[in-house]
């Protein structure tokens, strides 16, 4: 028996009563006391488990890295599968150190469900922008893209939280001085992460409630084809490219 303001109640009939009492939720949608960051741990885990394949095999490598000529012949399945791959082992480690360190956090005000459509869309929207605007000849990979997402989504939840940016906002600069002044990143990925995550937070974190589901997911389907018009126009023009060639 446990004591409550009229007597005392059976441990059964609490339980029993917790479970038709709505759990919390944060702005977005999440829900508080979520538990184990399930989706920022497995995002970490397939990182982890792809870059073990790619340096057992030879060949993954070039069959899954962003190579536009190739995504223009149909290999559409790159611009997503590039964002698991990573150059070297200090490339991996920033990347998912900072996705040990920034996911759990969102996923937990998000939710699960919008975690995971919130760094998948950052990923793409990073392999759009660099398919849009990188060489033909370059090879791109790297989940910089979707982490540059969660820098941009910790910025807008932040603010919509009313906490302190300045911190956040260092970060970025700080990331985006790297971007710029040392050779052999992807500008493109990093920005089009940055952009695509922190317009998806906010349309996530500032839909009203009544309609925020409703809203969250037009918008993630709308970004969804605004993507595919872009990479169908990119994919003309590169053809018509290599026609001309």
């Amino acid at each position: 028996m446990r004591s409550a303001a009229v007597g005392h109640q059976c441990v059964d009939c609490v339980q029993a009563a917790a479970y038709t009492v709505p759990p919390a939720r944060t702005a977005a949608g999440g829900i508080l006391r979520q538990g184990v960051p399930v989706v920022s741990y497995a995002l970490i885990a397939a990182n982890v488990a792809v870059f073990v394949m790619q340096n057992s095999s030879r060949t993954l490598q070039y069959k899954l890295t962003l190579f536009p000529v190739a995504v223009a012949g149909g290999q559409y399945y790159r611009l997503l599968t590039s964002a698991f791959m990573h150059y070297g082992i200090v490339h991996i480690l920033f990347n998912m150190w900072a996705l040990y360190v920034l996911g759990p956090t969102l996923e937990q005000h998000l939710g699960r469900l919008r975690f995971a459509a919130l760094y998948l869309l950052s990923a793409l929207g990073g392999s759009v922008v660099v398919y849009l605007f990188s060489p033909l000849n370059a090879a791109t990979a790297g989940a910089s893209g979707a982490i540059f997402g969660l820098f941009g989504a910790t910025l807008v939840a932040a603010k919509r939280l009313n906490l302190d940016i300045r911190q956040v906002v260092g970060l970025i600069v700080i990331n985006l001085v790297i971007t710029f002044t040392v050779p052999g990143i992807s500008w493109q990925g990093h920005l089009g992460g940055l952009a695509t995550g922190t317009l998806v937070a906010a349309v996530y974190v500032y839909a009203p409630r009544a309609q925020r589901t409703i809203v969250q997911a037009a918008f993630s389907i709308a970004l969804l084809a605004v993507f595919a018009l872009l990479v169908a126009w990119r994919t003309s023009a590169i053809i018509e490219l290599v026609g001309q060639a």
